[in-house]
């Protein structure tokens, strides 16, 4: 399915962006679209392979700010319930509120470089969002990104990299999370070990409920934002690295959750355990739609509502109490989720009582 939508922006908003983008510019933007486009058709083909039976529809549509984006869909299918890959490339002149929101996160306050004067924004990426149909198959979300700022004179004025990928058990399968995670740390190994150690950190931190008492939405994987050449994760690494390193997480899941897939696709289940996943896609909505920062860009920045919001689990369901009872699959996974070193042998074992799992 081919569809065009356009999104409509206040007129305030329209101004031609990168009028005189410098030459480096041009080449990073142009190098981010490539593994955009390679990322997104790579994780369609992969997913469709895994599903066995399903197809994504897609929808082209138009950001009259400026850019657009490709989403891609497969819903009903035979192993994913739903699985979202989105990919776009948006521009404009920078809301005052996402200009706010880019303050208070970037190292240093780096958004205000532009001064008092109006700034552009410049973005592409990759979103993904799995839902397997069975609980015992976990949720697994990617995101990589290229981000630049310009100022009225179109003089870009700061840059970074974001991304990152993360896996959410429905069900306690430790060695579910320690393969996923030896897997990261294997994509990043290229890139020197302090990537995946911080990206790590990163990710633990980032993805909680804090107005849950800070409850993991699952076992984390990595994650970077506001990344630029010699900070952050990658303090060692130049521009160039940044974007290998981009491509190697976006193209990481064949190796850290394909296999998990196919472990995991016949497992029985039943009611119970259909129930907790429910529950756990509750938290999984609350986290997108309270906490999570490509959520709020998107919508404030006047993206395609339906891509922003694809990350929504297709059901979910909230009970009365999140309690459960000492020893129940539901009371294991939550003590899962609680951060630790996943590449130690034997990791997240104490969660498993008498039950033993493969």
């Amino acid at each position: 399915m081919h569809l065009t939508a356009t999104i409509p922006t206040p007129a305030s908003a329209r101004r031609a962006p990168y009028t005189r983008p410098p030459a480096d510019a041009a080449d990073d933007r142009a190098r981010a679209g490539a593994w955009t486009v390679a990322v997104h058709d790579e994780i369609t083909r992969l997913l469709t392979e895994l599903d066995r039976g399903g197809r994504f529809a897609e929808e082209r549509w138009e950001r009259a700010g400026g850019g657009g984006g490709v989403s891609r869909l497969l819903a009903d299918g035979a192993t994913f319930e739903k699985a979202g890959v989105n990919r776009s490339t948006v521009f404009g002149a920078l809301p005052d509120e996402v200009r706010r929101m880019l303050v208070s996160t970037s190292a240093g306050g780096r958004a205000s470089a532009g001064g008092a004067g109006p700034l552009d924004f410049f973005a592409t990426g990759v979103s993904v969002v799995v839902h397997p149909r069975s609980p015992m198959v976990p949720t697994v979300h990617l995101n990589v990104r290229y981000f630049e700022l310009a100022d009225a004179a179109g003089e870009r004025v700061d840059a970074w990299f974001g991304g990152g990928t993360d896996l959410t058990p429905t069900y306690p399968r430790p060695a579910d999370a320690r393969h996923f995670h030896a897997a990261l740390a294997a994509a990043c190994a290229p890139f020197g070990p302090a990537v995946y150690a911080r990206g790590k950190a990163c990710c633990d931190d980032y993805f909680a409920n804090a107005h849950r008492g800070g409850e993991r939405r699952g076992v984390g994987g990595i994650f970077y934002d506001h990344v630029r050449p010699g900070e952050g994760v990658a303090e060692h690494l130049n521009t160039a690295a940044l974007h290998g390193l981009s491509a190697a997480v976006g193209t990481v899941l064949a190796a850290a959750y394909a296999p998990v897939v196919e472990r995991r696709r016949d497992e029985p289940y039943g009611d119970a355990e259909r129930a907790l996943q429910l529950e756990r896609r509750g938290r999984y909505a609350e986290f997108n739609l309270l906490h999570d920062r490509g959520t709020l860009f998107g919508l404030r920045t006047h993206a395609r509502v339906d891509s922003v919001l694809m990350s929504l689990p297709p059901m979910a369901a909230w009970g009365a109490s999140g309690a459960h009872a000492p020893g129940s699959a539901g009371a294991r996974l939550a003590a899962m989720l609680a951060p630790r070193d996943w590449l130690a042998a034997g990791a997240g074992d104490d969660v498993l009582g008498t039950e033993v799992l493969a």
